[in-house]
C-alpha cells in the first residue's frame, strides 16, 4: 500500500499485491486504486483496465506539464472516476 495523491479533495493510494500464476494468463495484475472523495465521503476501488486507464492517464498528464501538474487538473481527472463511487467512508 502506498498513498499517491493527498489534496484537499482527494486521496488516492495504490494497492499492490503478489500476482497469482493464472494472472500471467490472463494479462492482468493483482492490485488497483483506492480513490476516496473527502467532500462525497465516498470510496471506490479500481483495479483490472480501469485501473490501467487511470494510471496512462495520470502519466499522461504528468508527461504532457513539464512545469508540473497542477491539484486543480488532477483533481479533475480524478473525479472522472470518482463519479462511480457508492461506498461510503465509514470509520472503523
Amino acid at each position: 500500500m502506498q498513498m499517491l495523491y493527498n489534496s484537499d479533495s482527494f486521496v488516492v493510494v495504490q494497492f499492490e499485491a503478489a500476482a497469482a500464476p493464472d494472472d500471467a494468463v490472463r494479462g492482468s495484475g493483482r492490485g488497483g486504486f483506492e480513490i476516496v472523495d473527502k467532500f462525497a465521503r465516498k470510496e471506490i476501488f479500481i483495479q483490472g483496465a480501469l485501473a490501467d486507464r487511470f494510471q496512462q492517464g495520470v502519466q499522461a498528464l504528468v508527461r504532457d506539464s513539464p512545469d508540473g501538474v497542477s491539484a486543480d487538473v488532477l483533481d479533475d481527472y480524478i473525479a472522472g472516476f470518482t463519479a462511480l463511487a457508492q461506498t461510503p467512508l465509514t470509520l472503523h
